[in-house]
C-alpha cells in the first residue's frame, strides 16, 4: 500500500482547522491544535499562503482561509451547474447555427471543454469534452481571459506561443485584442489555431456577475465566415445562447 504524504495530510488538517471554529488562527494556537512545532506549522502557513490557499490579517498575524480556495470550490460547482444550465441552449445553438458547439471554463492555465454539442450533420466527429485549449488564441480562451482577472494573469504570466501564422504573440497587442473584445462582448479565432478553422465565443456570467465560462461556435472557415468577416448572425446567436445561459445562473438581464 501506497504510504501518505505527511506534508499534504498536516496541509489538509490545517485547511479544516482555519475553516471551523474561530475566523482567524494564530500560529501557535494552529501548532498546538495539530500537535506541530511551531518551525513546521509555519512552514506549511507559508506555503498556503504563496499559494493563496492561506490569507495572513497584517494587523494581527493570524491566519484564515483564503481566496483561491473558495475559488476552487465555487468552480467545481459552477462547472457542474453550468453544463446542467447550458444543455437546452447549446443543443439549440448547434442546430441554428449548424456547427458544433463548445462549452469551456478555465483550468490549469487553459480552457477545459467541458460539455461538446456535435455539428448536427452525418460526418465524421471526435467527442472533445476533456480537452485542453490555448487562453490567448481560441475564442473561448480569449473572450474568458478579458473578463476573467485569474485567466488574464495566467494568460499573460507565459510566452504567448504562435500556433499559426495568424496568432497573436505580442504581449501589447493581446492587451489591445482584449480591450476590443471586452467592448463589443464577444471574441473571434479565425485560423489562430488551427488552420482553416474559425470561432466565435461569448461570456458566461453567474448570479454574482462573475465569468464562469464561455460558449463557443466552431467551424470550418468558409461555413462561419463571409467576405472574410465572420457571419454577423452567428455572432448574434453565440451572444444570444450566453446571455440565455447566465438568466439561467441567475445574472439577470444584460
Amino acid at each position: 500500500m501506497a504510504k501518505n504524504i505527511q506534508s499534504l495530510e498536516r496541509a489538509a488538517a490545517m485547511l479544516r482547522l482555519l475553516a471551523g471554529g474561530e475566523r482567524r488562527l494564530g500560529l501557535s494556537d494552529i501548532a498546538s491544535s495539530l500537535g506541530l512545532a511551531k518551525g513546521t506549522a509555519h512552514g506549511i502557513l507559508r506555503t498556503l499562503q504563496l499559494e493563496g490557499f492561506v490569507e495572513q490579517d497584517p494587523a494581527s498575524g493570524r491566519y484564515q482561509l483564503g481566496a483561491e480556495l473558495l475559488r476552487l470550490g465555487n468552480s467545481y460547482l459552477d462547472v457542474h451547474e453550468l453544463r446542467a444550465r447550458a444543455l437546452v441552449w447549446t443543443d439549440d445553438l448547434a442546430r441554428s447555427s449548424g456547427e458544433s458547439v463548445h462549452l469551456g471554463v478555465l483550468h490549469q492555465r487553459g480552457v477545459l471543454i467541458v460539455h461538446h454539442v456535435f455539428r448536427p450533420d452525418d460526418s465524421r466527429q471526435v467527442l472533445e469534452v476533456g480537452a485542453m485549449q490555448p487562453l490567448h488564441s481560441t475564442a473561448l480562451g480569449k473572450v474568458i481571459a478579458a473578463y476573467d482577472p485569474v485567466a488574464h494573469s495566467e494568460a499573460t504570466e507565459v510566452e504567448l506561443r504562435p500556433f499559426t501564422p495568424r496568432t497573436v504573440t505580442g504581449g501589447a497587442e493581446f492587451e489591445s485584442l482584449l480591450d476590443l473584445i471586452r467592448a463589443q462582448g464577444w471574441a473571434a479565432d479565425v485560423e489562430e489555431t488551427w488552420e482553416g478553422v474559425a470561432a466565435v465565443a461569448a461570456p458566461i456570467h453567474d448570479r454574482r456577475r462573475m465569468p464562469v465560462g464561455a460558449v463557443a461556435v466552431t467551424g470550418a472557415v468558409e461555413r462561419v465566415c463571409a467576405g472574410g468577416e465572420l457571419r454577423p448572425e452567428l455572432v448574434a446567436a453565440v451572444r444570444d445562447c450566453a446571455r440565455a445561459v447566465s438568466r439561467d445562473l441567475g445574472a439577470g438581464r444584460f
